[in-house]
């Protein structure tokens, strides 16, 4: 199967650049709503899953032992810009279980936001792993390993008992088998797993709805994802697309982006979820797909629905600021 073009890019009056994509829509019950494209077909969610690798910091009762808040919990589920704030929090949770930065197995790496790239240069001498977009969820990881008593060294590995736990979560809510067989290594350094993107859409929706969940798990799935509403500067950072989405509508967008080109949201009003995949990897398509496609389960010419269509299909501009050319979704996302 074919996926189709969901995205162009213009340059002039001519289209320069074409993104295929997959996307779903499906409510708490997994019944789908909208598609386009295999969605049967077994995507990394990457990043995108964050969410769902946060529950054992939940069920453990480490986010309570610690005292957490919906900062701490939304940056458990982050993929951060390395501010200063960020860091700053990933050193304070680190702290609340008597750990400091060596716990961390995420390795470092400079910003990848230009912005913060450059403060970063004019004020630290290099990164540490404080600054490692992934120190949240990582963060998380190392509360709930030693709340728990369990073993911390080699939490990244797929035979720890961590990891094995977090499969188990993964299971439960995408209804995917994960094993070595669909097991990849992420930039971050632990398992990540291919599911089926209406699995991935549907786990988030149970973890929207709690239909199908045990109380405890639903309980807490809610509590991280009203965090992360609650603090979208903590989920991603200034100017960035998860930020930017939940601020728009406070309260009422959930969403979580994901390495090459993977993107979930979740409407709490609607009790949707959905999750898109660009084929080729490109961010620029995923957002713009994710944008359009919650557009389309919002008030029909209501301003937050104009203003996300805004953004979904946007001019382009060169240094000197003239306009060159557009990114736009395609019929593909509304037929």
């Amino acid at each position: 199967m074919q996926n189709p073009v969901t995205v162009e890019v213009t340059r002039g009056n001519l289209v320069e650049s074409r993104h295929r994509g997959l996307g779903v829509v499906v409510d708490g019950d997994g019944k789908v709503v909208f598609s386009f494209g295999d969605v049967d077909a077994g995507v990394f969610p990457r990043s995108a899953c964050k969410a769902m690798q946060a529950l054992p910091l939940m069920e453990s009762g480490a986010a309570d032992a610690y005292g957490f808040g919906n900062k701490e919990l939304a940056f458990s589920c982050a993929s951060h810009s390395g501010e200063d704030a960020h860091a700053a929090m990933a050193a304070s949770m680190l702290a609340k279980a008597g750990r400091d930065v060596s716990a961390l197995e995420c390795g470092a790496h400079w910003a990848s936001e230009q912005s913060v790239l450059i403060h970063q240069a004019r004020t630290i001498d290099k990164p540490s792993a404080l600054h490692n977009n992934c120190s949240g969820k990582h963060s998380g990881f190392v509360c709930a390993c030693v709340h728990s008593g369990t073993e911390l060294r080699g939490y990244v590995n797929y035979e720890h008992p961590l990891q094995a736990e977090i499969r188990g979560i993964m299971e439960n809510l995408t209804g995917a088998v994960l094993g070595e067989d669909n097991c990849g290594t992420d930039g971050c350094s632990i398992p990540t797993y291919a599911v089926p993107l209406k699995g991935l859409a549907h786990g988030f929706a149970k973890m929207l709805t709690g239909n199908g969940l045990a109380p405890e798990r639903a309980k807490a799935s809610r509590r991280l994802m009203e965090a992360c509403m609650a603090e979208p500067f903590y989920v991603a950072g200034t100017n960035r697309a998860c930020t930017k989405l939940m601020e728009v509508a406070p309260g009422k967008i959930f969403a979580k982006t994901g390495a090459e080109g993977v993107f979930v949201a979740a409407l709490p009003d609607r009790g949707l979820a959905m999750a898109v995949k660009c084929e080729d990897g490109t961010t620029r398509a995923a957002e713009a797909m994710i944008f359009a496609l919650i557009a389309r389960y919002l008030e029909n010419g209501g301003e937050v629905q104009t203003k996300l269509m805004s953004m979904a299909n946007r001019s382009m501009k060169n240094w000197n600021g003239i306009h060159v050319g557009d990114v736009r979704v395609t019929d593909a996302m509304f037929s």
